[in-house]
């Protein structure tokens, strides 16, 4: 039976980092990003949940800190009608910033291009490419009456899960087609800072992380035909391209699969041939398409039931 994984931060100093690494191999985990700031580094890791307590020993002799990350191995897509800046999308990066703060991988999405929401989504490429995430997270604004009698036409289609942020106090079901609504959280001229937008923002990790839970339950029912960051692991083993890949994450982790950053029509045989230690390759586990996001590489794993297997 494979080991349950936990996902966790480490945030601690550059000098001797490696050691933290090295032993999460040695366990059986995973490093899912690390990100080098200066002389301080931070570690995105899943690890054995028996073990923890090992990682957690070792960081505190390095004077570093290990925090539970709920959203680890998640890709959210962070959607604002429009990104453009009278529209004022400070808040919209303050959720993808507060998002990333729990493990998360976010993109931004601007639906439309400077007229706001009459042109939303006014192709179908738009709604194809917010359904290739884990979860969406809408930005809705400050007017109740547009987040209630006008925007949730821009829900309309999206597969995921949908969380909705705005300014006024209301309840989930005033908003229709969102599975969660958040409040306090509208347009504004500032950055996210006083106690009270914070505290919107704890909540709304909250909420997206209970939906996490319960994705990662469903999957529990009729496990992945293989762990998206073993799939990960093979790709840095055997496509050394992607070493050279200049975009942030080269290799993002979804709930039930992964998005590889390399173009497709040169890659894609290289993926679907990755061959695992059973002498499996990954064609018979996952879909392989190409994503709307510039053309990269999306993988699908399959469900075990689908399969027959797992490894």
């Amino acid at each position: 039976m494979a080991a349950v994984l936990e996902p966790y931060i480490y945030e601690g100093g550059v000098h001797k980092h490696t050691l933290i690494t090295e032993l999460l191999e040695d366990l059986g985990g995973y490093l899912i990003q690390k990100v080098p700031a200066a002389t301080e580094v931070t570690l995105i890791m899943l690890i054995p949940r028996d073990d923890v307590h090992l990682i957690e020993e070792l960081g505190t002799k390095l004077l570093g800190t290990l925090t539970k990350a709920p959203l680890t191995g998640t890709e959210i897509a962070v959607v604002s009608p429009t990104l453009a800046s009278h529209h004022l999308p400070h808040s919209a990066c303050d959720v993808a910033e507060h998002l990333r703060r729990d493990g998360a991988n976010t993109n931004m999405l601007g639906l439309a291009r400077g007229m706001g929401r009459r042109v939303a989504l006014s192709a179908d490429y738009e709604r194809k490419l917010i359904n290739e995430h884990d979860i969406a997270v809408f930005s809705f604004g400050t007017f109740s009456d547009c987040i209630r009698n006008k925007k949730p036409k821009l829900l309309e289609g999206v597969r995921i899960p949908k969380v909705v942020t705005g300014g006024p106090d209301l309840k989930t079901e005033d908003v229709a087609n969102a599975d969660v609504y958040v409040g306090n959280i509208g347009r504004v001229a500032h950055r996210l800072r006083k106690s009270e937008e914070i505290s919107s923002l704890d909540i709304m990790n909250q909420k997206v992380a209970d939906i996490v839970k319960q994705m990662r339950e469903e999957i529990a029912k009729d496990p992945l035909a293989v762990l998206p960051p073993r799939v990960m692991k093979e790709v840095h083993e055997q496509v050394p391209q992607i070493g050279q890949v200049l975009a942030p994450a080269p290799i993002t982790l979804q709930l039930d699969g992964l998005r590889i950053k390399l173009p497709y029509g040169e890659f894609h045989e290289k993926i679907e041939n990755l061959e695992f230690d059973e002498g499996i390759r990954l064609f018979e586990l996952a879909r392989i398409t190409p994503s709307k996001m510039k053309n990269y590489i999306l993988v699908k794993i399959k469900r075990e039931s689908e399969v027959g297997f797992a490894i």
